[in-house]
């Protein structure tokens, strides 16, 4: 099974695009001499300061993911803190092919009470087709996280969705035809199950097609 690393970089004022070249270029993405691989860098859009970047990179193990990381984003001097999380994938994603194509990615975090999340899990997979059907989007993945050991007994999740804008973004949450408000009934169950839920919106960094130059935040 693929382990992934989620880190929240925190950079020092205005350096957050030189930061994620840094990143970017590091010889421990490049040569995967270790067998890492850097899934994706992204900077805030909306509910995150301008300075905070968002990596995903993807490890054989947690024990060299704790050490490299920590040596990587210590060696870069623009970089004040960060903060870390091991998951791994639920349902979602199903490759290590990493998400390549601009847009508005939202990062949804959840925690669901263990005795909810099996039903939790099923309302995802009943709502994603149709969800990405009608708004043309993509489900890039719905991680659980290693590190619950105090979760109050729940389930600790991150969903990773592209809408290609924001205008989509709204648009998703105010369903028009039957399949979108059936789509939105399923989408809304989730929140009912779960005991808290936030989220933040960022554009990607590491998109192949076209580079963001909006001043987000």
């Amino acid at each position: 099974m693929e382990f992934y690393v989620h880190n929240r970089v925190h950079c020092s004022p205005r350096t957050w695009k030189s930061t994620a070249t840094k990143i970017a270029a590091s010889e421990l993405f490049k040569e995967s001499k270790h067998g890492t691989k850097l899934y994706g860098i992204w900077r805030s859009q909306i509910g995150l300061p301008r300075d905070t970047l968002t990596v995903i990179s993807i490890w054989p193990n947690a024990e060299l993911a704790n050490k490299t990381t920590d040596e990587l984003f210590s060696s870069i001097r623009t970089i004040d803190s960060i903060e870390k999380n091991f998951m791994f994938p639920t349902v979602k994603p199903t490759s290590e092919e990493p998400p390549t194509k601009q847009g508005n990615y939202a990062f949804r975090w959840f925690e669901t009470p263990k005795q909810n999340f099996d039903e939790f899990i099923q309302l995802c997979v009943e709502a994603w087709p149709d969800f990405e059907k009608n708004y043309d989007s993509k489900i890039i993945g719905l991680w659980k996280l290693d590190n619950d050991a105090d979760a109050n007994n729940n389930t600790r999740t991150l969903l990773l969705t592209r809408r290609p804008n924001l205008a989509v973004w709204e648009r998703s949450k105010i369903p028009v035809t039957h399949e979108e408000k059936e789509v939105r009934r399923k989408l809304s169950k989730r929140y009912d199950l779960c005991d808290w839920t936030t989220v933040y919106t960022t554009t990607l960094l590491t998109a192949h097609d076209l580079n963001d130059d909006v001043r987000w935040s």
